[in-house]
């Protein structure tokens, strides 16, 4: 009884946050479903098997959306909650700064001739369900989070863990994405189609600002200067967790597109491409490691031990325990 006490009903801001995370992602899942059809349909299956990963991605959003609003979803298994936690933050909340600036810019250019863009159903329900779910992710993640594992947003950073050499790649790769966003050159193959100009720059920028925050919240962790005693451990703990999801939920995904030959040209050279993606995976896995071993309570505050303590020794009519 004490146990589900602890647990207790979610509250109204993270129900209203999950179903609306679920509603979002429905609106994704409605538009890849008529794809798959489509294409099935009409003999053209060369794309079913990279939208039957975003089918199966999207309806892992869903079961996330309602795993954040219903009481079930804090008894979940830890191993199934927080990949699923990690890779859609990575994904998504992780856009957030990009929909935001890209939403105040004109619109970009027109499609070629003879490619006509998506129609306008379709452009509003995939818009809808990334912004959408982002947003509710923001809210209720924490939420969950914080009732799940509130250890993990007490105390203060600077607890002195080894971070400085996990804190090169993701560095290195700031940097790398920061001069191409600026209009760097180097490294880009002058055979590549052209990429999208303003966009795709405001893409990098936004990959490199959420590789800065993972380098912050490393440097944070293991009491750099801009950490240590004086800041609270939950800023870089949530940051350094979508940073280090985006690492590697984008890395990975652009490896799926780049390994199938002749599916996709980067615009840098292929090569390079694989090698910054190794590099972003590698280095996203590094630090949700370490963030975990962060979080790790003291004794006494392990749910485990908790229950233990709640049970208490169990009086024997003679006065004894056992």
């Amino acid at each position: 009884m004490t146990v589900r006490a602890e647990i207790g009903a979610p509250t109204w801001p993270r129900r209203a946050a999950g179903f609306a995370a679920a509603g979002a992602m429905s609106l994704y899942l409605l538009v890849k479903v008529v794809w798959i059809a489509l294409e099935v349909l009409h003999g053209t299956a060369d794309w079913v098997l990279l939208n039957a990963v975003t089918v199966v991605m999207a309806v892992a959003g869903i079961g996330l959306g309602l795993a954040l609003a219903q009481p079930w979803g804090m008894r979940l298994p830890a191993w199934l909650v927080v990949p699923v936690v990690w890779i859609s933050g990575g994904f998504l909340v992780s856009m957030l700064p990009y929909l935001l600036v890209s939403s105040l810019l004109p619109a970009g250019t027109p499609e070629p001739a003879g490619e006509p863009g998506l129609p306008a159903w379709e452009t509003v329900f995939i818009g809808a369900g990334f912004l959408g779910m982002a947003l509710a992710l923001v809210v209720g993640l924490p939420l969950y989070l914080r009732d799940r594992w509130p250890w993990a947003f007490a105390g203060r950073a600077g607890a002195g863990a080894r971070t400085r050499w996990i804190m090169v790649p993701p560095a290195a790769l700031a940097v790398l994405w920061t001069y191409w966003a600026a209009g760097g050159t180097a490294g880009l193959d002058p055979s590549a189609p052209p990429g999208a100009g303003a966009d795709a720059r405001l893409l990098l920028a936004n990959s490199a600002l959420c590789a800065m925050c993972g380098v912050w919240s490393l440097w944070a962790l293991g009491g750099g200067r801009g950490g240590g005693a004086r800041t609270p451990s939950w800023p870089p703990m949530a940051l350094g967790f979508v940073a280090s999801g985006s690492l590697f939920a984008w890395g990975a995904w652009k490896l799926l597109w780049l390994l199938p030959p002749g599916l996709y040209q980067p615009a840098e050279y292929r090569w390079l491409a694989l090698s910054e993606h190794v590099v972003a995976v590698g280095a996203g896995l590094a630090m949700v490691v370490t963030l975990v071993r962060s979080t790790r309570p003291p004794s006494g505050d392990r749910p485990a031990d908790r229950h233990r303590q709640n049970r208490g020794p169990r009086h024997h009519a003679g006065g004894g325990t056992a």
